[in-house]
């Protein structure tokens, strides 16, 4: 096939390219004039530039420096591939040097590799593949280098009031064969004001959690209570019944009990065991009577508890794109005035987002609660009989010999920054996904199957 010969011709320079742009720490930082997210991703959206210019593609950089792209082809209509060349702090724990693009068993470590430079510029040099070979296309194709896909994808904000919609693409942000259903996402708090409490307790701080999309395995509670040791004694004959893990310390006279769980990501909570939902469970036994703060933590233990798919608030439902709704309890702040839970909801594509918010609204006024600060993302949808899904499906099972199949996700990828656009790649079935983790890398042998895969890609949707 002549375009996988010629994307094995440019195996080294496909290489090259992928170290030129790993080797920038292009991680958020302070804005700078035309750098709007500093000083890294500025630098790995000129590299990327200039790689896509010396293979002989036109170039664009948005005027502050948001994002840019390499274009090829004639008409007004245009494929896009959507790529970020931002990328999560490398962390700890490396064997080789995160920004070193250091080659090791025929690997290419380094922060980025996988998510999303390398598969970036394995599908910038599939488009050049086709590019030398005089493919004729009916369409342009765009590879566009995003800047902030880590941190909020605001450059696509910019991105889609000023260009026009793709007709169709993918983005190398996700996982093969295809991810064609992402759930809707909605991030909201559970407040509470706690006025003239006499349960029995005094809860001067309750912290647990650090984001709404993480099950939080910590959380610390001050307790203000007359006879400590009764208080110490009681948390441990309930940590011994339950199985859970609770120490106790007292501190200026007050009792601190802290609460170990297990972490996950907040798509997946059945995964993870719930540090502020077992405080929950402890504090209710001590909370009697009827007072805001022992209602309201009365209410959560009764209806949501340790469920994680929204059964007993009576919003439970699944569809078969995208499975079940999941509900994670992701960060607590309570004070001697505020009841705060910052809930992660994530719901199956084919259900209405705010009528489920309806029935939580009305569920949680039952305990004298309020939904405030709503985060909304939307879900994505192609259905299989698409022609975007049919069409890249084809390409993969055609290239890797493999029967692949659509599948849903509960994550969201950067797909859901522009029309048209589905997840397809980079990582390959069985392979682990090093996202976000140390020592990530790419195997050579991966990198350059990518570029032919986004090329064959590329030239159906664009032929």
């Amino acid at each position: 096939m002549e375009l996988n010969k010629k994307v094995d011709e440019m195996k080294k320079e496909l290489i090259k390219a992928t170290q030129e742009v790993v080797r920038i720490k292009s991680t958020l930082d302070e804005e700078k004039p035309g750098m709007p997210f500093g000083e890294g991703p500025a630098k790995a959206l000129e590299k990327a530039l200039e790689i896509a210019a010396e293979l002989g593609f036109h170039t664009y950089k948005e005027e502050e420096g948001y994002y840019g792209y390499a274009e090829y082809g004639e008409g007004e209509d245009y494929v896009a591939v959507l790529g970020h060349m931002d990328v999560v702090p490398e962390g700890d724990n490396w064997i080789y040097p995160p920004y070193g693009a250091e080659i090791h068993e025929d690997k290419i470590f380094g922060r980025g590799t996988l998510d999303d430079k390398g598969a970036t510029m394995a599908a910038l040099f599939g488009l050049k593949a086709i590019k030398d070979l005089k493919m004729p296309l009916s369409k342009k194709v765009r590879v566009i280098f995003g800047t902030n896909e880590e941190t909020g994808s605001s450059e696509m904000h910019v991105y889609n009031k000023k260009e026009k919609a793709p007709v169709s693409g993918f983005t190398p942000d996700a996982m093969y064969p295809l991810i064609n259903a992402e759930k809707g996402i909605r991030r909201f708090h559970v407040v509470k004001k706690l006025t003239s409490c006499n349960c029995g307790i005094a809860i001067k701080s309750l912290k647990g959690g650090i984001r709404p999309n993480m099950v939080p395995d910590k959380c610390e509670t001050v307790i203000s209570i007359k006879n400590t040791e009764d208080m110490v004694k009681a948390v441990k004959e309930f940590a011994d019944k339950k199985g859970y893990n609770m120490k106790t310390e007292i501190v200026n006279g007050d009792v601190v009990l802290h609460t170990f769980g297990v972490g996950a990501h907040g798509s997946m909570p059945e995964l993870g065991k719930n540090a502020v939902m077992q405080t929950f469970d402890f504090l209710g036994t001590i909370a009697k009577g009827s007072c805001p703060l022992a209602d309201y933590i009365n209410f959560f233990n009764k209806y949501v508890g340790f469920e994680t798919e929204g059964t007993s608030l009576g919003i439970a439902c699944e569809d078969k794109p995208s499975g079940k709704l999941s509900l994670n309890v992701g960060v607590a702040e309570i004070n001697e005035e505020t009841a705060d839970l910052w809930l992660d909801m994530r719901y199956p594509v084919t259900k209405k987002g705010e009528e489920i918010m309806d029935t939580l609204s009305k569920k949680f006024a039952e305990c004298g609660a309020k939904i405030e600060r709503v985060e909304a993302d939307e879900p994505l949808y192609f259905a299989e009989d698409s022609e975007l899904v049919k069409t890249l499906l084809k390409v993969y099972n055609d290239e890797t010999g493999q029967e692949g199949k659509a599948y849903g996700i509960g994550g969201g990828t950067y797909a859901k920054e522009l029309p048209n656009i589905i997840g397809f790649g980079p990582i390959f079935p069985g392979k682990p996904d090093l996202d976000h983790q140390a020592n990530e890398y790419i195997e050579i042998g991966d990198l350059v199957m990518n570029a032919k895969i986004y090329a064959h890609a590329i030239y159906e949707l664009a032929k």
